[in-house]
């Protein structure tokens, strides 16, 4: 039987009951631990650019512009690193159809973390002679950020569902979904901490740097954990059978183009929700919530103050809003596992549809929610992240399933990264313009999530289910 990215998608699927052709070469201990400890380290990487392009990249690398100005500067480069991803996709997606999972996962995570270790070095704009070169490099590294994280979910997420037992491999798939928020709460903990540690001048002169320097430690666990790997019996068995494309996005585009467009589209909601609950939101729930105190705000820090370019927010401190950020996170990691065990008994599908008809939902009711006071704020970071575990933990099953063992690698990480082109890259941007434009509020900003959403929905019902595929096919 074949999967339904193989060029007879019509085929009935074979049950996930039918044993496999060997028993996995790899430990369940080492499969959770290696795939979950790669996907936190990425991650953590990933975000403590997302958290510094919220709170100090805006000032530190574009100076001379207004504050409306630097933080659209400053997320316009966090978006190049969702235009690298796709790349990064068809660079480590071939490798990982064509050398194997394992050594595909350690040039990612080796690529992405050299880049992070060296934005923790990087002069500033403020520096003689980096007015420009600054930002240059900043946009370069990034870029390599994303070269990095475009191919280490793919290999993840299979090294965990290749090695699954019958049934759970959407269980299994959680493993590597739970890295995101892992990766997130640690980082975001240590931005905590060196903000109440470190006075302001401190924090902005070199404290930002040292989750980008302490990422080094992380790599250097998840290399080793990573080299301890063997391979997938799924990807043997197209070995053992000389299977081996010679260009596998040439064979995706092939035998797989429908379900490469539906699991790229897939995607788009979980994207956009997940920037809008982290980067937007942080900006907007750190922005003072009048014009007089953001005035007085920048006045005390020596900055230019543009009242027409000024759109009030909640008004919370950095540190407290981060604290709030990391409890609405917990649940995000909560929901991620709790949604294994649901798409394994209901279906991936049915699973996604209802989640994505909620998340269109919420959008409809942030705006009314988020000026609810402390409680409303809390209550929204809680239900968002929430829909985010639910809908980001069944994708590591599902993406792949759709794909053929012998275009996995490519397809599933193509169609992942592709919808961060499409849901992630300019979600930021996008949310602070509008924002901006209202002058404060969020209700086109909550439109612009159920949008994604309605986008998300006719794709999944478009798709069919992929519980049963056989995954060794």
């Amino acid at each position: 039987m074949t999967g339904l990215g193989s060029a007879d998608v019509s085929t009935a699927p074979a049950p996930t009951t039918s044993a496999p052709a060997a028993a996995p070469a790899n430990t369940r201990g080492r499969v959770i631990t290696a795939s979950m400890v790669g996907t936190t380290i990425e991650f953590f990487d990933f975000y403590a650019y997302a958290t510094a392009a919220s709170l100090v990249f805006p000032a530190l690398f574009f100076p001379t512009q207004t504050p409306a100005n630097q933080l659209l500067s400053s997320f316009a480069i966090f978006g190049v690193a969702f235009v690298a991803r796709p790349l990064g996709s068809l660079i480590f997606g071939h490798f990982g159809d064509r050398v194997g999972r394992k050594t595909t996962l350690v040039a990612s995570l080796l690529v992405m973390g050299i880049a992070t270790f060296l934005i923790g070095v990087l002069p500033t704009a403020s520096t003689p002679g980096f007015t420009v070169l600054a930002p240059a490099i900043l946009v370069l590294l990034r870029f390599c950020q994303g070269i990095g994280l475009g191919g280490e979910w793919s290999g993840a997420a299979l090294l965990a569902t290749e090695n699954a037992p019958p049934g759970k491999r959407a269980l299994y798939g959680t493993f590597p979904q739970l890295g995101a928020p892992i990766g997130f709460i640690l980082s975001n903990l240590l931005f905590v901490v060196l903000s109440v540690q470190l006075t302001d001048a401190q924090f902005m002169s070199w404290g930002w740097r040292l989750p980008f320097l302490l990422s080094s430690i992380l790599v250097i666990v998840g290399l080793w954990v990573r080299l301890k790997l063997m391979e997938s019996p799924a990807f043997q068995k197209v070995i053992d059978e000389q299977r081996v494309a010679a260009v596998p996005i040439a064979r995706v585009f092939r035998t797989a183009w429908k379900p490469l467009i539906l699991a790229t589209i897939a995607m788009v909601a979980t994207y956009v929700l997940f920037y809008l609950m982290t980067a937007f939101l942080m900006v907007v729930g750190t922005t003072a919530a009048d014009e007089e105190t953001a005035r007085a705000a920048a006045e005390a820090a020596g900055k230019p103050f543009d009242a027409a370019g000024f759109a009030p927010g909640l008004g919370f401190e950095r540190p407290q809003f981060l604290t709030m950020l990391i409890i609405g996170v917990v649940f995000f990691g909560i929901f991620t596992l709790v949604s294994g065990p649901l798409a394994d008994r209901m279906g991936r599908r049915k699973l996604l549809l209802g989640v994505t008809v909620g998340i269109g939902i919420f959008g409809l009711l942030i705006e009314p929610m988020v000026q609810a006071g402390t409680a409303g704020a809390m209550a929204t970071l809680i239900i968002g992240f929430t829909l985010m575990g639910l809908t980001f933990g069944p994708m590591a099953a599902y993406l792949p399933e759709m794909f053929a063992s012998d275009v996995r690698y490519t397809g599933s990480a193509v169609s992942y990264n592709m919808a961060s082109v499409i849901g992630a890259a300019p979600a930021p941007y996008a949310m602070i313009a509008l924002w901006q434009l209202l002058d404060g509020p969020l209700w086109l900003v909550g439109g612009y999530l159920t949008l994604a959403a309605v986008i998300t929905i006719v794709a999944l019902l478009i798709g069919k289910e992929t519980r049963e595929v056989d995954f060794l096919a």
